[in-house]
């Protein structure tokens, strides 16, 4: 028997109040008796998970090599001596090649931010297939039960500037990188399975709708409901982020969809049409609104934090990949436009179908190296996936290329976070490094008659579909979301989210819109509003 008296139980707490826990149990499970053994052991388990990598990267690093890395230089590699690297006081700073050098590189250290999608965490591992597509999809990538590509994967909320909080009320991205034997092949996605508008020309006017008042530099509710008022595209997405949803419970905790209903193709040449969807192994768990403000005020970074303390800890984060599966007769018979990403793909009319298992366990060495530069785009594909035949989807094709042009330069690709595993050929020269070996004296031109480059042959060519895009019935899907998805529960909380929200907005007849527009939605939802705005003796009520 083990005996859980007093001392037991001071043992199995210490771990919360002391850095020596683990050689302390590990002195114990090795010097006393057997039941202490078991004891200590739970106790090294339960220090590990309560453990703060985070807090302690540098301590860690320290104690890991033991002595200075290396002697200072120059990054031309001129050593640096103690003299020089004391103090400038007293001495001419512009014949001072140390102070020159670090002043310019800190000078130039930071590249553009994200307009959107600013703040972030990421994170490397693998992506094996549990289930092949082999009958739909040539894509060598899904081609293999228990075959596994490495991935890189990055999330984010999309408003917050960087050094914003990671319990905002707002969408978050859900992007990963596939390294695959035929290219690099991009999903990026969101964590709620709708997108915020369907026509790319307004996305820029959507962010700025949500982010800062140009003149006020302040978040103008005014300015939030006005968009959406004017925009009912927007009112599935926004019931989203107002729902339990809309404040995660870190990123090991949200599910990912690719909102994008992708065209894919077999090696018949016949076409499929496929959404992808991502579940969380470790279950979806959402923040209420309370502990988020509260974590905002104690935790801004709990997202980041979070993931990165659970893969140190060897809690590697998972989710299960399932894909939903279209032919072009389902297409006809849907009732509406499955390629419209404000509409979700329902699960009982298309049911998921397995495909592999997405995990994270590499944490990054270098965040800016490896997260900042991480650069995705949907236009990242490889032979067997099309890509999808909406506006938004070719508005974002142009718009993510553009801004890591943008933002990293014309050779973006050349960065180690975002080359291909596979040899590249390009037509692509010189521009801002990095640059590597700028295909040295191959030719530089297509078509030439000196063995540069070329084209392959490709046995089934099948062209992406056009579709016509209509305006829809966008009330439709927000209403059966409201009145048959959410419990009474989930519903009250999203009512009394919104009703925060509305709060803010000082304009009476922007209020009035809003609330008729939410009665569009339900009835119910609507009213129910409207009576917390009157419980709540707004200015305006």
């Amino acid at each position: 028997m083990i005996y859980w008296n007093a001392r037991t139980q001071c043992l199995l707490s210490v771990y919360k109040t002391t850095e020596l826990v683990q050689p302390l149990l590990f002195y114990l499970a090795t010097t006393m008796k057997s039941e202490w053994c078991l004891i200590s052991f739970i106790g090294l388990i339960m220090a590990k998970e309560h453990y703060d990598y985070a807090a302690n990267q540098i301590v860690a690093f320290r104690d890991n090599i033991s002595h200075p890395v290396g002697i200072w230089t120059t990054a031309n590699g001129r050593k640096i001596n103690y003299k020089e690297a004391g103090s400038t006081l007293n001495k001419r700073l512009m014949s001072h090649d140390l102070f020159m050098e670090v002043m310019t590189k800190f000078n130039r250290e930071r590249v553009p931010v994200r307009v959107a999608h600013a703040k972030g965490a990421g994170a490397a591992g693998y992506f094996e297939v549990t289930h092949d597509l082999n009958d739909i999809c040539i894509a060598k990538v899904f081609s293999k039960v228990g075959k596994k590509t490495a991935v890189a994967a990055r999330f984010s909320p999309i408003l917050q500037e960087i050094g914003g909080i990671d319990t905002s009320r707002d969408a978050r991205g859900f992007a990963v990188k596939f390294y695959t034997e035929e290219g690099n092949f991009d999903i990026v996605g969101l964590n709620m399975p709708v997108f915020l508008l369907q026509d790319p020309l307004y996305f820029p006017m959507f962010i700025r709708s949500r982010k800062k008042n140009p003149q006020t530099n302040l978040y103008d509710a005014n300015m939030f409901w006005d968009f959406v008022v004017r925009n009912p595209k927007t009112l599935y997405n926004t019931l989203y982020v107002f729902s339990d949803v809309g404040i995660p419970d870190g990123y090991r905790h949200m599910a990912g969809f690719s909102v994008h209903t992708y065209q894919v193709v077999n090696s018949k040449g016949e076409t499929y049409f496929v959404r992808f969807t991502f579940k969380p192994d470790q279950g979806i768990k959402n923040l209420n609104s309370s502990t988020a403000q509260y974590l905002a005020a104690t935790e801004p970074d709990y997202a980041i934090k979070d993931l990165f303390n659970a893969i140190s800890a060897g809690n590697f984060p998972s989710w299960t990949a399932y894909v939903q599966v279209l032919n072009f007769y389902d297409i006809q018979c849907a009732g509406f436009d499955v390629f419209d990403v404000t509409k979700n793909l329902p699960e009982d009319k298309y049911p998921l179908r397995p495909l592999g298992k997405l995990v994270l366990n590499q944490n990054q060495v270098n965040f800016f190296a490896e997260i900042d530069q991480l650069a995705f785009c949907p236009n990242n594909l490889v032979p067997g996936i099309l890509g999808a035949p909406d506006t938004l989807y070719e508005g974002r094709r142009f718009a993510y290329a553009d801004a890591q042009n943008y933002r990293l330069g014309k050779n973006y690709e050349n960065i180690i976070v975002n080359k291909p595993f596979v040899e590249r050929w390009t037509y692509n020269r010189d521009g801002r490094a990095p640059v590597k070996y700028n295909y040295g004296n191959v030719p530089n031109y297509y078509p030439n008659s000196y063995y540069g480059p070329v084209p392959y042959k490709e046995d089934h060519i099948v062209d992406l579909v056009e579709i016509f895009e209509g305006p829809g019935d966008d009330f439709i899907q927000p209403r059966e979301y409201y009145t048959h998805t959410l419990s009474s529960g989930e519903k009250a909380r999203l009512i009394n989210n919104i009703v925060d929200s509305l709060v803010g907005v000082t304009d009476p007849i922007l209020k009035d819109h809003s609330v008729k527009i939410l009665k569009a939605v339900s009835l119910d939802l609507g009213e129910r509003v409207y009576e917390g705005l009157m419980a709540n003796q707004t200015r305006h009520y």
